[in-house]
């Protein structure tokens, strides 16, 4: 029992530290249980095989091709419209959509999913979009309490009834829970957000609209103060060369970002200039004049070692004049890192980008700081905001890896615009169906093989491009988490630790009845979501809640689902869950900000729960 103990709070403190892994902290406690034979082998893996665990994957799948599809886009977009310019309309219909979209697809792809459109609907509306950025992150989470596949620990609290001998929870069985969670959210969300987020607004006005235009993004970054125009010249070394063989970002540290040379068609008349992005297969002429960015040292420095001219010391503005950068072809915007970016740790010069999307990386903000110099060297980290700049067909084309970042960057009309795919409509009659076999008992199929069926039905009708796509919207830190962590609670279970943790909590609180032990055990797995993943608290405390239920003889099912509204609905850290995170670069949000708005909600709605539970599911 000590050893398990040990291995238990070990991986606690690594879960909490989060420099490794979580899946490599969860896979290695696994390891450990074996070597001190606590579990056997088949026991050890037997979470790998767990139907959780493979329904899961399933769903990562149906997710994926409702975002690859479009359709989920369409149906948040369409709604939003309603709201108009009514911020409370807006606001409300954010977090109903956000819950909605929420109850059927994973926490973290509903916030990729909505943020653009969020962002987009506020600029609209003329408001901060971190007015709603936190409310939208804290709705996912409330949406996932509505259905049974909303979020991992209503698959887990399921497991442990089923396992338990225990009949089952039905699909809808968390509606109710939902709404009541959505109710409250918005009900305290409102008066929280305005009084907390709106001074964001008020104190950064000229922020308000930041990262919409060019200009503004010139501003924001300081552009103008490291932009420089030179001259190619008969004698010149880099004339009749590629720019991929010069490698000047390498040797100088800067970035070629337009081209500028008289136009082969230009008539008798009238002298015409053709304005072309950069690319690595670009030739440099004689008579081009390049837009360098970079420091005025290494620009110096680049234009002696060349033979070039420095035609003036700075260009100041990005408009669309033919003495400045053009914005109508070549555009900048920002771009959000998801956190399960394949960039995450990867230096700026091995991202690809000017490679795969012809786009070039000018600037980074991380944690409302901004770095300028130096950036190729720079490694990438979850929530950078990446400054780009390439034409607006690559910069839309680029909006469409949803699942490795998030553009926010682009101008208002081309952000808000929907692209609808004719596979929509399919994955939507496969979703319904899913549904309707995990909701309706005539139809004989295991919720398991459901999710399984629907997952290949959208590979085999196209909503995925190939097999591969399909495996690569699944989130397999997430499965590897799951699979590991889950026969930790047989460990605990088997040692007799569980029963032990449940005896301590059933003699210091279960004197004072159900209610006031549900609510020990409510509290217990809100506190410990604060510093570990919510599936990771819900697997190990569901056996405790079961254990603690059975001891005083009443029904375990307020219990067991006190352990899933509390692990699920944590709200006071932004590295409670991956939506609260995802947001908070984005919203330019502090650790205080979520403690201020999210900490109340997370004590409301513990509150009302552990009245509302027992009500919903009678002890």
């Amino acid at each position: 029992m000590i050893t398990t103990l040990i291995i238990l709070a070990l991986s606690a403190v690594f879960f909490v530290n989060g420099k490794v892994r979580s899946d490599l902290v969860a896979l290695c406690a696994l390891v450990l249980l074996m070597v001190f034979n606590i579990l056997t082998p088949a026991e050890a893996l037997s979470g790998f095989s767990n139907s959780v665990v493979i329904m899961m994957v399933g769903l990562f799948v149906v997710g994926g091709a409702i975002f690859k599809t479009g359709l989920a886009k369409m149906i948040g977009s369409k709604i939003l419209q309603l709201a108009g310019t009514s911020e409370i309309k807006l606001f409300i219909l954010i977090m109903l959509v956000t819950a909605f979209i929420g109850a059927f697809v994973s926490n973290t792809g509903t916030v990729a999913l909505m943020l653009p459109i969020v962002v987009s609907m506020a600029m609209n509306a003329n408001i901060n979009p971190s007015r709603f950025l936190m409310p939208l992150a804290f709705a996912s989470s409330m949406g996932g309490m509505a259905t049974l596949i909303g979020t991992p620990p209503n698959l887990v609290v399921q497991e442990a009834l089923s396992n338990a001998g225990y009949n089952d929870l039905s699909f809808f069985s968390f509606t109710p829970i939902g709404i009541v969670c959505i109710t409250v959210g918005i009900i305290i969300l409102i008066p929280l957000s305005k009084w907390f987020l709106t001074k964001k607004d008020e104190n950064k006005k000229t922020d308000a609209s930041s990262g919409r235009s060019p200009q503004e993004l010139a501003a924001k970054y300081s552009l103008s103060d490291n932009l420089y125009r030179v001259r190619v010249h008969k004698d010149s070394l880099v004339r009749n060369r590629k720019l991929q063989e010069l490698n000047i970002t390498s040797l100088y540290n800067l970035t070629i970002l337009e081209i500028r040379r008289k136009s082969s068609s230009q008539g008798r008349f009238m002298k015409t200039v053709d304005q072309k992005l950069a690319g690595p297969d670009t030739e440099i002429l004689e008579e081009d004049i390049l837009y360098v960015f970079g420091d005025f040292e290494n620009i110096n420095k680049f234009v002696k070692e060349n033979h070039l001219d420095l035609t003036e010391s700075q260009v100041s503005e990005f408009t669309g004049d033919a003495e400045k950068l053009s914005v109508r072809e070549i555009g900048i915007a920002e771009v959000l890192l998801m956190p399960d970016s394949k960039l995450i740790n990867r230096a700026v010069k091995d991202s690809g980008f000017r490679d795969k999307y012809s786009v070039n990386i000018l600037g980074i903000e991380r944690k409302n700081e901004y770095i300028l110099s130096d950036v190729k060297d720079v490694k990438m980290h979850a929530g950078d905001i990446l400054l780009i700049q390439g034409n607006w067909d690559d910069i839309a084309r680029m909006s469409k890896k949803q699942s490795q970042w998030v553009v926010l960057g682009q101008p208002v009309e081309e952000a808000s615009k929907v692209t609808l795919d004719y596979k929509a409509p399919v994955a939507a009659g496969i979703m319904v169906l899913m549904i309707a076999a995990m909701v309706f008992d005539f139809i004989p199929i295991p919720p398991v093989a459901a999710v399984l069926i629907a997952a290949i039905l959208m590979v085999l009708t196209g909503c995925f491009r190939n097999v591969e796509d399909a495996y690569k919207t699944i989130n397999w830190e997430s499965i590897v988490l799951i699979a590991a962590m889950l026969p930790m609670s047989l460990a605990l279970e088997k040692t007799g630790a569980s029963s032990l943790i449940s005896e301590k909590l059933v003699g210091g609180l279960g004197n004072y009845g159900p209610l006031v032990l549900m609510a020990g055990i409510y509290f217990t797995t809100s506190l410990l979501t604060m510093f570990i993943s919510n599936t990771a608290t819900a697997v190990l405390v569901a056996p405790i809640a079961l254990q603690s239920a059975i001891a005083i003889g009443v029904s375990p099912y307020p219990f067991l689902l006190a352990v899933t509204v509390g692990a699920s609905m944590c709200f006071a850290s932004p590295f409670s869950t991956p939506p609260n995170a995802l947001v908070m670069s984005a919203g330019k949000y502090t650790f205080m900000d979520y403690v201020k708005v999210g900490l109340p909600l997370q004590v409301i709605m513990g509150i009302i729960m552990v009245f509302v539970l027992p009500l919903l599911f009678p002890f």
